[in-house]
């Protein structure tokens, strides 16, 4: 199994009255450890998490040809997040590439390191890409399906109520 392990800090004003990351600011880090996972800056490879520079092959720069759009989230909380100064590791994966849309799966984790190691979360967020100009969902690429097919995994499994 090969996950992108993204840190991401949690800052003081994702805390709510209870003193826990809110519902959500939780949406907010997914997208933080996700642009930083498969977005590039101006088109060149490389995210600030050092793993994640050959999965980071989406333009991030204004203007670019390609949007992402969500078109599902399913998050499921199983612990709350204190205020923690080391960062997250949120664990990410693909647990699914389509045509035109893949599948992101996401654990949200202790910071690397802390006893006892914590499960907190897990997610998946369904991501569509679109032509900019046409807003049209367009296939994934060759270079990106090679650049995210190491990190295929199969998907999260949810509790249903």
């Amino acid at each position: 199994m090969t996950r992108l392990h993204v840190p991401t800090r949690v800052r003081w004003s994702d805390l709510d009255g209870y003193r826990h990351v809110n519902n959500a600011s939780m949406l907010r880090l997914l997208e933080e450890a996700r642009i930083d996972a498969f977005w590039s800056a101006g088109g060149s490879a490389g995210g600030s998490a050092g793993e994640t520079s050959t999965a980071a092959v989406l333009d991030g720069s204004p203007g670019a040809d390609t949007m992402t759009l969500i078109a599902r989230q399913e998050l499921e909380y199983l612990l709350p997040i204190p205020y923690l100064r080391a960062p997250l590791d949120i664990q990410i994966w693909v647990g699914r590439l389509g045509g035109a849309s893949l599948e992101i799966c996401y654990e949200v984790r202790s910071p690397v390191g802390a006893e006892p190691a914590q499960l907190f979360t897990k997610a998946a967020t369904t991501i569509v890409l679109v032509e900019a100009a046409t807003g049209r969902p367009r296939r994934i690429s060759d270079v990106e399906r090679a650049a995210w097919q190491p990190y295929i995994e199969p998907p999260l499994v949810f509790r249903r109520p």
